[in-house]
This record gives structure tokens, sequence and C-alpha cells, in this order.
């Protein structure tokens, strides 16, 4: 009896250790990504009309690595927590409704100079705006249903991807 407790305490202990390891690593990985990394997610209008898979393909043409993707469909209050910032804006409300209408698809995204790199491929918010060949020039319907959001600093693309992503997800 003492030997299989014995042997069960060892298991236990090496499950807990790995763990602990499995953290350590995620977190250095963590901190040589900075400035590697950024967050997107392809907004409802672009999942509804069928682009998800071209605005993929721009994506790893860019030379874009997707180290996490998933879909899924915000609730008007999760939407509402995503764009607190925006929360005093006039367009908040009309921002949640349309962001909870439709499945989305959040990526987080890795090269070098990420977030700006990417900046560059999604174009201006305003597609009437953005430069030819960019996502939103290409995809986009207007201002507000303007096909892909993309994190606008290193600080917020962490932030952003934790919203959608565990530490054990993000890699």
């Amino acid at each position: 009896m003492f030997q299989v407790s014995c042997v069960f305490f060892m298991k236990f202990l090496l499950i807990i250790l790995k763990t602990q390891k499995t953290s350590e690593i995620c977190e250095q990985k963590h901190k040589i990504m900075a400035g590697n990394r950024t967050f997107s997610m392809i907004k409802p209008d672009a999942v509804q009309a069928g682009n998800t898979g071209a605005i993929l393909k721009m994506i790893e043409e860019a030379g874009f690595r997707i180290s996490a993707m998933r879909m899924t469909k915000l609730s008007k209050q999760r939407a509402g927590q995503f764009y607190a910032v925006h929360k005093e804006r006039p367009f908040y409300n009309d921002l949640c409704e349309y962001m909870s209408s439709g499945h989305i698809v959040a990526l987080i995204l890795e090269k070098e100079n990420a977030v700006a790199d990417f900046r560059k491929l999604i174009g201006a918010t305003d597609p009437a705006k953005a430069e030819e060949g960019t996502i939103r020039k290409l995809f986009a319907k207007s201002i507000e249903a303007n096909a892909i959001h993309g994190s606008d600093s290193d600080e917020n693309a962490e932030i952003e991807a934790a919203f959608f992503f565990s530490k054990m997800q993000q890699y």
C-alpha cells in the first residue's frame, strides 16, 4: 500500500512540476515575442460574406504566421467589454450591436514588426481611404463594417489576445 501511495505521489509531483515548467516556458516565450505579435479579428460582415478564407490567405501571403485562431460569436456584453475603451464615444452602442451580430474569427499573428506591418496590410479604417490591395479596400462594406480589426500597439495586442485566448492557447 505504501509503495502504491509513493508511486502515486511521485506521478502527481511530476505533473505539477511539468505544469510549472510549461507555464515558465510560456512566460519566457511571451517576453521574447513582444513586438513580434499582433491580434486581429475578422469581423461579422466579412465572415457572413464568406471572405474569411481569402482574408486568411492574404495574411499568410504577407508573411504572418497564425499562432492561434478561433471562431466565436460575441454577446453584446462581451463586445462591450472588448470595446470598453470606446464606451463614451457616440458609436459605442452601434459598434457593440454590430460586433455581436454574427461570428468573428479571433487571431494571434506572428511576424517581425507585426503590429505596424499588419496595420499596413489592413488599410485605413475607412475603406474609401484605404490603399488599393489592402484587406479593407477589398472586403470592407463601410467605415462601420470594415471587415477586420488590427491592434494599434504591442501593448493592446497583448491585452486583446488575452481577451480571447488563455496563455496556454497563445503558444
